[in-house]
């Protein structure tokens, strides 16, 4: 598995929109998804052992943001001929297991990876509430591990702010996420 970093925030790009099945049976769009005053869209996956390291925390941040009004989605992008995995049967129990409270959504095509510039999985992108860009990083200082339960709680922590300002942290203050690669269809994007 190859270990990627996510690139720096590039502040004020527009989410693009999406369209795509959730788990529950429902097809989802960002509009759907998005919070009041912050929307945070994760590329995640099922095998990946960065996601498995802080799958609890995702849903703890994803549950506490609702009181600021941030909105969660979680999309899967991987090859599921190549990682099966990943398909979208075990992406159901996972949702269910882990208690979601947040969209998960299967990306086949994986367009909405490419147009987001999703490089690894897990890659968060948080978006202020006229969904332009305004964090790029990690969730916390977990790796392929998970970090202290005293780490910080860098996305929590960023769309928060988000939602009471408007604007996100520093691009110094943004720490890339890392995780193992998208699985891509045939070559790389």
């Amino acid at each position: 598995m190859a270990r990627l970093e996510t690139p720096a925030c590039d502040f004020g790009r527009p989410a693009p929109d999406f369209r795509l099945p959730g788990v529950d049976g429902q097809d989802w769009t960002l509009e759907d998804c998005r919070g009041y005053k912050g929307t945070v869209v994760m590329f995640i996956c099922n095998h990946c052992p960065y996601v498995q390291a802080i799958l609890d925390r995702i849903v703890r941040d994803a549950r506490e943001l609702e009181q600021y009004e941030v909105g969660s989605v979680a999309i899967m992008s991987n090859d599921t001929e190549a990682y099966p995995e990943d398909g979208f049967d075990k992406m159901k129990a996972l949702a269910e297991e882990a208690g979601f409270t947040f969209p998960y959504l299967y990306d086949e095509s994986q367009e909405t990876a490419r147009l987001y510039g999703a490089v690894c999985t897990p890659d968060f992108f948080g978006f202020d509430a006229e969904l332009k860009l305004q964090y790029r990083g990690r969730l916390d200082a977990s790796g392929r591990h998970r970090a202290d339960d005293s780490s910080r709680r860098e996305l929590f922590e960023a769309m928060k702010r988000i939602a009471q300002t408007g604007q996100g942290p520093e691009p110094e203050a943004q720490q890339p996420s890392m995780g193992c690669s998208i699985k891509w269809r045939g070559a790389a994007p």
